[in-house]
């Protein structure tokens, strides 16, 4: 009876800009010797047909879906001169990345199994699945020096295969008899091999941009949009997702269900169903400076818009900058943002004796030697979290005032036990953040979704209500009494 090995995965983490040219590679084989792939007429592939369009729609299919979605996600391509350099790879059979001189120009994931057969694209698949040891954007929050310094749960498989900007992929597959696997000896492997370009898994990076699907493609695919990938006439066709595929994210389900409390009686339906859509992130234009907007409002968090670089503000400072300086302006000066616009956090840092003028990212700015109010800008974290996460747990109000991330909320959150509400507008931080924004209007359980959390200090009294199936508790004179408050993205 056949016995079936456990799955083993392997993902390179660092990589540098291109990918040589399929000359580069075939004179590099030449000066190796007869260990090394030689360059095979274009008839003659390295991996069937039909595994290869397995191994592409599934990469297309689990790109178009990630969680939080992304805004420049590109279609992915199969690209033989990878394809040729993972096959030389795969019938070397050695459980490790390589070959050495390609480690710094491409993006490499490998899979090897035994026993029963398996599809290539189990492997795609466990790949992905990774997602549950990531929260997006901090990849550093998952091991990459997994399996040699092997401490916890890796997702580099994961974030290579949905980095935006790896747009090309090539694999093989080989048996290899005897095979060395982390010093076991595999009678017979199946080894994977899917080399990446450009390579992905920056230290440090997210590995796309959350948005709008296709709302910030390169130039480059003129406006194209498929399966919520950026995609470009004339390349590859999409073929249908293989239908044995399933997902197996994208939010995880409550562990425990307790029934909702019913609707107080005196309370009409009408009355029980709210939707809010108050902000707290600010839309500004190119030029808005932050001292006419930052007037009675929150004065956090701002959306700037595309092209910026091309129409930039007035902006005082270096690091720290003027309250006449442009919102935008500075945050394209600080490197927070590109040309394609999207978030930053703002804080007040009182007065500054003097500012620095200086040329950064394309940004010109003035100096000024009076003193003045000040602040500076920093990028907007996202963060995935559970439907019992509070805010006493997450982020607590504290002084200074500091921003907490962005949020995202599983959808299903409703009848999660345990996860209390307290309050109505403003919520004790003994509370459930996912499902105070049900009760609050600011998302819908059926889908979860994106908000924004500020932390407030000490509250005397919360008041209860019941909005959107949700009852919330009433609490007087609570012990601390710090609070939140919670506001739609949209």
């Amino acid at each position: 009876m056949a016995r079936s090995a456990p799955l083993l995965l392997l993902c390179l983490t660092h990589s540098a800009l291109v990918l040589s040219n399929s000359t580069r590679l075939h004179s590099k084989c030449r000066e190796e010797g007869e260990g090394c792939w030689r360059s095979r007429s274009r008839g003659r592939r390295a991996i069937s047909e039909g595994d290869m369009r397995l191994i592409l729609d599934l990469h297309n299919k689990l790109r178009g879906q990630v969680h939080p979605p992304a805004a420049n996600m590109e279609y992915m391509v199969w690209d033989q001169d990878l394809e040729r350099s993972a096959e030389h790879w795969a019938h070397s059979c050695r459980w490790e990345h390589g070959p050495s001189h390609m480690l710094t120009q491409i993006g490499q994931n490998l899979g090897a199994h035994w026993g029963r057969d398996r599809p290539p694209s189990y492997h795609v698949q466990a790949w992905y699945d990774e997602v549950r040891y990531y929260s997006y954007p901090y990849s550093q929050e998952c091991n990459p020096h997994c399996p040699f310094r092997c401490s916890g749960p890796v997702c580099t498989h994961y974030t290579q295969l949905v980095w935006a900007t790896s747009s090309r992929i090539g694999c093989a597959i080989n048996v290899c008899y005897n095979m060395n696997v982390w010093g076991m000896i595999w009678a017979k492997a199946v080894y994977l091999v899917c080399n990446y370009s450009p390579p992905g898994n920056w230290w440090g990076h997210a590995p796309y941009k959350y948005g709008r699907p296709c709302s910030a493609c390169p130039a480059s695919y003129a406006g194209g949009c498929r399966d919520n990938l950026c995609y470009r006439e004339g390349g590859v066709a999409p073929r249908p997702a293989p239908e044995a595929q399933e997902s197996n994210y994208i939010e995880p389900e409550a562990e425990a269900v307790a029934q909702s409390p019913e609707p107080a009686p005196t309370e009409s339906l009408e009355r029980a169903r709210v939707v809010s859509a108050e902000q707290m992130c600010q839309q500004v234009d190119c030029d808005t400076k932050l001292r006419d907007r930052c007037k009675g409002t929150t004065c956090n968090r701002y959306e700037c818009p595309p092209g910026c670089l091309d129409r930039p503000g007035k902006l005082v400072g270096t690091g720290y900058y003027d309250m006449q300086s442009s919102v935008c302006t500075a945050g394209l000066h600080s490197g927070v943002l590109d040309n394609d616009g999207g978030w930053l956090d703002v804080t007040r840092l009182g007065r500054k004796q003097q500012f620095t003028k200086s040329y950064k990212n394309g940004i010109q700015s003035i100096g000024k030697n009076r003193s003045a109010n000040s602040f500076k800008v920093e990028s907007v974290p996202v963060k995935a979290v559970t439907c019992d996460t509070t805010v006493a747990q997450f982020c607590p109000f504290k002084k200074p005032v500091r921003h907490c991330p962005r949020l995202y909320c599983p959808r299903n959150c409703l009848h999660v036990s345990g996860a209390r509400v307290i309050g109505t507008n403003y919520y004790s931080d003994k509370s459930g953040i996912c499902r105070a924004a049900i009760h609050a209007g600011v998302i819908l359980n059926e889908s979860g979704g994106y908000l924004d959390v500020m932390p407030v200090d000490r509250r005397r009294q919360y008041t209860g209500s019941h909005h959107n199936s949700i009852t919330s508790e009433s609490l007087l004179n609570p012990t601390g009494g710090k609070a939140f408050r919670v506001f739609a993205v949209i």
